[in-house]
């Protein structure tokens, strides 16, 4: 049943493997935006190093990920080849969490390296639990629509964790009657990671209770890791979206980074709290309908639709100024409505490419992918923090004071513009992109003609034979 390539999932299966990815978003809005204005601002340390130090502990990804996808396609435990690593992991991920969002007070020097430790522990755990995670979602279906329906739901927990981790700084402050002082911004992160860490964990645990993984005698290996990055580099149409996907999403972060500043000291608004919400309410409001676009249109159209949505209206954040708050807002919800489909869509297109990499070699090697598809997303965020951090602190960048028209121009440049022209380029890379859904049927069934011994020919390329 599981190998079905109709298998259709039950929703309760569904939300077991879903909920993981809310409380993992913890680590998303929390580090990339919060976390660095609390640390320059609040606990002391320059914008310059902070930036630099979260531009290299992506390079460090770089390793961490592909290394961590390898070595769970090739485990053997009773449990599977990602469990373990989900159940274990998770609990680092907690532990590493609660130190950074608890610094200590100390010099600004020794607090740059208690950030620096704990950043580089909270992402190699984090990476240890998503990389098999992420892994396990294209086994559990090999239905082409179905897959879009699953990771629907999963990058819509995703968007909602989001949402809950943006709105928690507001929340706490609110609950607890905090002043915007030093000592309330520390009580409100503390309280944050209190109430996380346990969630994280127990939901992690659910997920690895009740989903199950593909039979490990079933499961043929790869003989190294240099030799799944070459038959990966064969796979053309993965580069194609993993291309497309990394320009997209340098250009995405930016905002991730910066919103706090832009709002701050170019819309000189108090809102951005409020604004954040808008754009993660509409993108999960919005994402059930691009699920049935995608089903009627196919992946590839829907994805390219919600880039354009998505890219179109944020063009106009650009050309805006202190007191365009009414504007920014309306510019937020129509740029919200592509939000959600511009996650979840590409990662149901990733699962099929798998499936043609699987026609290719005879290999399931969704660790290895979804290695390389982490390395993206996180060099796609290290360029965001480590230039957009950068360059304001090259602009003149001054905590809490009015800012030069220098930096509010270099602002509304990386804020907007960039973004909006890594979108165009993201949207022509993926006009290329081969695999329909009567293409990828095709290949589900060369791939059960092969297992059953009978020669096959690649649907996408006839002159070239799978291995």
């Amino acid at each position: 049943m599981l190998n079905s390539a109709t298998y259709r999932v039950p929703l309760a299966k569904k939300i077991s493997y879903a909920v993981p990815a809310f409380f993992l978003a913890v680590v998303g809005i929390p580090v990339y935006v919060y976390i660095p204005k609390f640390y320059t601002d609040v606990v002391g340390v320059d914008i310059a190093t902070l930036g630099y130090i979260l531009f290299s502990v992506r390079i460090f990804d770089a390793v961490t990920d592909p290394a961590l996808g390898y070595l769970s396609d090739r485990t053997q435990t009773r449990m599977g080849r990602r469990r373990p690593y989900i159940g274990v992991g998770c609990v680092f991920v907690a532990l590493t969490m609660l130190m950074l969002f608890n610094p200590p007070r100390i010099s600004a020097l020794l607090e740059a390296v208690w950030f620096a430790g704990c950043i580089y522990a909270l992402f190699l755990s984090w990476t240890a639990v998503v990389v098999p995670y992420e892994s396990l979602g294209p086994e559990i279906t090999f239905d082409y629509d179905e897959r879009t329906s699953l990771f629907g739901m999963r990058d819509g927990f995703l968007i909602a964790g989001t949402l809950a981790a943006a709105s928690s700084p507001a929340v706490v402050q609110w609950m607890f009657g905090l002043d915007d002082g030093a000592d309330g911004e520390r009580f409100k992160f503390f309280w944050i990671a209190v109430i996380y860490a346990p969630l994280l964990i127990g939901s992690c645990w659910w997920c690895v209770l009740v989903i199950k993984e593909l039979p490990q005698a079933s499961v043929r290996r790869t003989s190294s890791i240099l030799s799944g990055l070459r038959a990966t580099g064969r796979n053309r149409p993965f580069r194609i979206l993993l291309i497309a996907y990394t320009v997209s999403a340098i250009g995405n972060n930016l905002p991730a980074t910066l919103i706090l500043y832009y709002v701050e000291y170019v819309l000189q608004s108090k809102l951005a709290d409020a604004f954040l919400l808008l754009y993660f309410v509409t993108g999960i409001l919005f994402l059930p309908g691009w699920i049935m676009i995608a089903r009627r249109t196919g992946k590839k159209a829907a994805w390219l639709a919600s880039m354009a949505v998505n890219t179109g209206a944020f063009i106009g954040v650009f050309f805006l100024g202190p007191g365009d708050e009414a504007i920014y807002g309306i510019l937020v919800f129509l740029s919200g409505i592509g939000f959600g489909a511009t996650l979840a869509i590409p990662s149901a297109i990733q699962a099929d490419v798998i499936d043609y990499d699987e026609l290719l070699t005879g290999e399931r090697r969704e660790g290895q992918y979804i290695g390389l598809w982490s390395i993206a997303k996180k060099l796609a965020a290290a360029v965001g923090i480590g230039v957009g951090l950068s360059v304001l602190g090259l602009a003149g960048y001054t905590p809490n004071a009015e800012q030069s028209e220098s930096v509010v121009l270099a602002l509304r440049v990386l804020y907007a513009l960039v973004p909006s022209i890594c979108n165009l380029i993201a949207i022509l890379i993926a006009l290329a992109y081969p695999i329909s859904g009567n293409l990828h049927r095709e290949i589900r069934q060369a791939i059960v003609e092969r297992q059953n011994g009978r020669p096959v020919v690649n649907p996408l390329e006839p002159s070239q034979s799978p291995a």
